[in-house]
């Protein structure tokens, strides 16, 4: 069975106060790590509607290709929960993302936004297929992430998500189902329709 990447994202609205439970829970934090996202599109289908993703990540020491495919009623929950099949291909180093941009413009793929990010990764000992991921994104704010990457059952892994986010207090914080690359493009939109003041 493949693995699959189930997470749910939170927005926060300060990830001070988080960051000190998730230590006090004995999660090891990794980062913080800059990470550029750069995402596209086909040209004949349009991923903003499918809600597919295709982006090329880079960050301190690495870059990678990712791929997770089309959203439908089975990889969303109504409960904000989102399970995928996530397809990554690791570039030699980071020299290697300027190839991977020139790949991808040459297939005719559409480039759709860029997403910067400062990450934290938190890790619990003894469960390697969890973590939580607080990020803080340039003209969104800061989001939390909890992750179960699993080749077992969807449900156990579900299970240990909303246990995870029960320990951490999680769920007062709203549940966001849109990615990081749809949100941005939303705020772009909305400021470059507000009319520009008069001197």
């Amino acid at each position: 069975m493949p693995l699959m990447e189930i997470e749910r994202k939170r927005a926060l609205e300060s990830r001070e106060l988080l960051e000190q439970r998730l230590e006090q829970s004995g999660f090891v934090a990794t980062g913080p790590t800059v990470e550029t996202d750069t995402y596209y599109s086909r040209p004949d289908v349009d991923f903003l509607v499918t809600v597919e993703c295709l982006r090329v990540r880079e960050r301190d020491g690495g870059c990678e290709v990712t791929y997770k495919p089309a959203s439908d009623s089975t990889t969303h929950s109504t409960t904000g929960v989102i399970a995928k099949q996530e397809t990554n291909v690791a570039l030699a180093d980071t020299a290697q993302a300027a190839h991977a941009h020139a790949l991808l413009e040459a297939l005719g793929m559409v480039r759709l936004a860029r997403v910067e990010k400062s990450r934290t990764c938190y890790r619990a000992s003894g469960r390697p297929e969890l973590s939580v991921v607080v990020d803080t994104v340039t003209g969104l704010g800061s989001f939390v992430e909890t992750e179960v990457v699993s080749a077992g059952s969807h449900q156990e892994a579900v299970r240990q998500l909303e246990e995870t986010e029960r320990l951490l207090e999680l769920g007062p914080h709203p549940v966001v189902t849109s990615p990081y690359r749809d949100l941005l493009l939303s705020v772009q939109a909305t400021e470059d329709a507000m009319p520009t003041s008069m001197p």
